[in-house]
């Protein structure tokens, strides 16, 4: 049955089993290992196809926070996909989830799944480093950018949703320095709290690289925030200015 993600659905397994092309505990070390964490049966089914035709190695399956903890425990893979809201309450259970991982294994990449941009839920985990993620469901449905952004993270990087950088825009103070900001410094500083490179906003706005740099300084200058070089440091420091607007 073909899902909402362009690849079928597989029988359902149960929820933990680890899924390997050669049976038993065989590891493909040349492919990335996931673990996914969702209630929906079906979505999560759905995410475990897409992954695995798009070369990765889902290596389990949890329906709950308690089954997540002990898959990531038992496999160490090197991501693991989880959504915010999970039994018994649907409240936080994937997000405090995912801050166990965190402390307890934090060369482990975490990308938060949510149906709703919930800021409050996401800006703590977000500041806390390297290796994490927040993407709403909508956006699985680009299987591109989905496989983009869990390799991003799996190198790595810090990823945020789009439409979690506009609440955090449109939700500024009076007297926030983001509105000394232009229309255009805007649109860069969106697409930095993405983990884009320059090259990669230079691509995206279709604008030289150098623009992107003189950019880059403005809104740093406007911010009063460092000029870096590294990337994650330039995305949490704009995440952490964007939380104490």
């Amino acid at each position: 049955m073909a899902g909402r993600y362009g690849a079928a659905f597989r029988p359902l397994r149960p929820a933990g089993a680890a899924d390997h092309g050669n049976g038993g505990d065989a590891v493909d070390e040349d492919r990335t290992r996931v673990v996914l964490a969702d209630d929906d049966v079906l979505l999560r089914e759905g995410l475990a196809s897409l992954l695995e035709r798009s070369g990765f190695e889902v290596v389990g399956q949890a329906g709950n926070a308690d089954e997540l903890l002990a898959l990531v425990r038992e496999r160490r893979p090197v991501l693991a996909v989880v959504d915010i809201r999970m039994p018994p309450t649907h409240t936080t259970e994937g997000l405090d989830a995912a801050r166990v991982i965190r402390e307890e294994f934090p060369e482990t990449g975490v990308l938060m799944l949510s149906a709703h941009v919930e800021v409050d839920q996401a800006m703590e985990l977000l500041a806390a480093g390297h290796r994490v993620g927040y993407l709403l469901k909508s956006r699985v449905t680009d299987v591109a950018d989905f496989v983009e952004t869990l390799e991003r993270i799996a190198h790595g990087g810090s990823v945020v949703d789009p439409a979690l950088v506009t609440e955090l825009i449109t939700a500024r103070r009076r007297h926030d320095p983001l509105e000394l900001l232009t229309d255009r410094e805007r649109e860069v500083l969106a697409l930095m709290a993405e983990g884009r490179s320059n090259a990669g906003i230079a691509h995206k706005l279709w604008i030289t690289e150098g623009t992107v740099e003189k950019h880059v300084r403005s809104i740093m200058s406007r911010m009063r925030l460092p000029e870096t070089e590294d990337d994650h440091r330039r995305v949490l420091a704009v995440l952490a200015f964007l939380e104490s607007r």
